[in-house]
C-alpha cells in the first residue's frame, strides 16, 4: 500500500463535481501557472508555512530553529513555540486505506449525486497513491478527477480507467504561451485531452478566466475550436481570484503574476454560445 501526500481535505465542497463531496488536494505539482492559487500544493514535500502579517517577532520560531539545527529556517518544531499559533505544518502524509476509510465515513453526505474529488496540485504526480485510492473507492463512492491533464500517457490512461468522472482544465492552447504562463506545453495536455474526449468516459471541462494568459480572443478561439471538434457543447468557467496572491506570503514568496490582474475580463459567454457551447460561470 503506497503512502500519498496531501495538503487539504475539504468537506461539504459544491464546486468540485456533482453533488456534494470532499475534495482532497494532494501535493505537487508540473505546472507553474502565473496565477497559482495553491502554492502550497506545487512541492511534493512537506513545507512550512508561517502568517508573518500578525506576527509578534518574538524570534521564539527563530531560536528554536538555530537550538536544534543551527540554521535560522523554520522546521517543524517552531510551529508549538509561536504564541499566535501563526506557524503550520503544510502536508499531512497517509496510507491510501486510511485516506479512504476517513472518506467513506461522509458517505452519508454524499447521497445519490456527490462523492469524493482529488484535486491539487496536480494528482496524477501521485499517480501510484491516486490509483489505489480510486480502487478502494470504486463501486461504493463516485470520484472524479480534477486535473491539468499534464501527465504521461500511460498514467493517464489509467487513471482515466478507474475514476467516474475527469474535470479537466483547458487553459493556453498555444504551445509557447503555454510555456510562458504555466511553465509546461500545451501538446501533452492536448494529447492527454484526445484521449479523454474519445474514450467515452463522463468529463467537464473548466477554463479560468485569467486576464491576459487565458482570457484572449485567440484563446478563446482556440478552446473553442477544440470543443467543437469533439462536439462538445458545455463547459464550466472559473473566474480569476484575485486573493490568490496571499498565500504566497505564508510559503515565504512573493507573487509576481506574467500578466496584469487588474485587467477586467468579460465572460465570453455569448462568443461560446455563437459556437453551440454554454459556458457557465461558477
Amino acid at each position: 500500500m503506497s503512502k500519498g501526500m496531501v495538503f487539504s481535505i475539504e468537506e461539504f465542497s459544491v464546486f468540485d463535481g456533482p453533488g456534494i463531496r470532499t475534495t482532497v488536494f494532494l501535493k505537487g505539482c508540473p505546472l507553474r501557472c502565473s496565477w497559482c492559487h495553491n502554492p502550497e500544493g506545487q512541492s511534493r514535500e512537506r513545507e512550512i508555512l508561517r502568517n508573518t502579517g500578525e506576527c509578534l517577532h518574538c524570534g521564539r520560531c527563530t531560536k528554536t530553529a538555530l537550538q536544534l539545527t543551527g540554521k535560522p529556517e523554520l522546521i517543524e518544531e517552531c510551529v508549538s513555540v509561536c504564541p499566535k499559533n501563526l506557524i503550520r505544518v503544510c502536508g499531512t502524509e497517509y496510507e491510501a486505506k486510511d485516506l479512504c476509510a476517513k472518506l467513506k465515513k461522509n458517505k452519508v453526505f454524499y447521497g445519490t449525486d456527490g462523492g469524493v474529488t482529488f484535486s491539487g496540485g496536480e494528482p496524477l504526480v501521485q499517480a501510484q497513491f491516486l490509483s489505489e485510492c480510486l480502487t478502494l473507492l470504486k463501486g461504493d463512492i463516485h470520484t472524479a478527477v480534477q486535473t491539468s491533464g499534464y501527465a504521461d500517457q500511460a498514467v493517464f490512461r489509467e487513471i482515466l480507467a478507474k475514476a467516474d468522472l475527469f474535470l479537466f482544465d483547458l487553459k493556453v492552447m498555444d504551445e509557447q504561451n503555454a510555456k510562458r504562463y504555466t511553465g509546461v506545453g500545451s501538446a501533452v495536455i492536448l494529447k492527454n485531452f484526445d484521449t479523454l474526449a474519445t474514450s467515452g468516459k463522463r468529463f467537464l471541462v473548466r477554463i479560468p478566466l485569467i486576464p491576459e494568459a487565458v482570457a484572449t480572443a485567440k484563446n478563446f478561439e482556440d478552446i473553442i475550436r477544440i470543443l467543437s471538434f469533439y462536439g462538445i457543447d458545455y463547459a464550466e468557467a472559473l473566474p480569476y481570484n484575485k486573493l490568490a496572491g496571499a498565500k504566497y506570503a505564508l510559503c515565504g514568496r512573493s507573487y509576481t503574476p506574467d500578466f496584469n490582474p487588474d485587467t477586467p475580463v468579460t465572460p465570453p459567454v455569448e462568443l461560446f454560445a455563437k459556437h453551440g457551447i454554454t459556458l457557465k460561470i461558477l
